[in-house]
């Protein structure tokens, strides 16, 4: 059982210090896929700060933001092009003048996927700087290394903050519940490997961009793999009794979430399908359906 935390204690639009080195601010944008909204990390001191993920765009978190800053912002860094963690990138750099750093611009073309995927892109995103896996940046006081970390999306970046131990991981992992996973840009095949890539690391404490810390980050991680592959047996299971949509096994597989969310399951249930069909146990129909191969 994934030991997921679902209270904490914050205020939105108002600065938590986390550690010597990180303040959050945390956006008011709840919602079904945002929790309690976006936090937007400050990492640094007076001499200069890196902000992780900008959040939505709204003039409110940008002034909080800014305000929460011990020194000024001289880089915006992005863990993944969704509107809740980079919509917000313009505006800041425009305060600011910092320089952008991401993985690349979203990597599916507008329309490729269905509307409800589309309207949480952000298409116009394209960072100053591409980095890649491995890149370090080096501030006064801290040092933040990429880690690319796809599944959730494509070009999704974690960020390790060297000297302490501590792992931003955007929407690859987060405490209150698992990711989705949604095709063509979401990758189950890519998220299972950037999880083993996670349990290969010796990190402290995760700070997702969603929700709160997560501690023994480890045994979380484990955890999490271990129920991605139960539903993964389940889902299997169920379009081996009978050919069905994502969204009818969805109904089958997710009996432990609020139905109204089942549309938001049947994106994972579709990335495992597909991660089946690679395999050639399952076939996808032209009418969106799948069955076993």
């Amino acid at each position: 059982m994934v030991p997921f935390i679902r209270a904490f204690d914050f205020t939105h639009g108002e600065p938590d210090r986390l550690s010597p080195l990180i303040t959050r601010v945390i956006a008011k944008n709840p919602g079904p896929f945002t929790f309690t909204g976006s936090g937007t990390y400050l990492i640094g001191d007076e001499r200069g700060v890196a902000v992780i993920d900008p959040g939505p765009e709204d003039e409110a978190h940008a002034q909080a933001v800014i305000a929460a800053a011990p020194g000024p912002i001289t880089h915006i860094l992005v863990t993944h092009t969704h509107l809740d963690h980079c919509g917000g990138t313009s505006r800041l750099k425009e305060l600011t003048g910092a320089v952008v750093l991401g993985h690349g611009a979203h990597e599916v073309e507008k329309g490729a996927a269905p509307p409800a995927l589309d309207e949480g892109a952000d298409f116009n995103f394209r960072p100053d700087t591409e980095i890649k896996d491995g890149h370090l940046l080096e501030l006064p006081s801290a040092r933040l290394r990429a880690v690319h970390t796809p599944g959730h999306c494509a070009n999704h970046l974690c960020f390790s903050l060297e000297d302490e131990r501590a792992l931003f991981t955007g929407d690859h992992i987060m405490g209150w519940a698992t990711t989705v996973v949604a095709p063509p840009d979401g990758d189950m095949d890519d998220y299972f490997s950037s999880l083993d890539l996670l349990l290969a690391r010796d990190d402290e404490v995760y700070y997702p961009t969603h929700g709160a810390p997560v501690p023994n980050p480890q045994e979380f991680v484990r955890a999490v793999r271990v129920h991605r592959e139960k539903r993964d047996e389940s889902i299997l299971a169920a379009v081996t009794a009978a050919p069905q949509s994502p969204l009818e096994i969805a109904r089958i597989v997710y009996t432990d979430i609020d139905p109204a969310m089942h549309f938001a399951a049947a994106l994972n249930v579709e990335a495992h399908l597909e991660r089946h069909v690679k395999r050639g146990s399952v076939r996808r129909h032209e009418d969106g359906g799948f069955s076993a191969g």
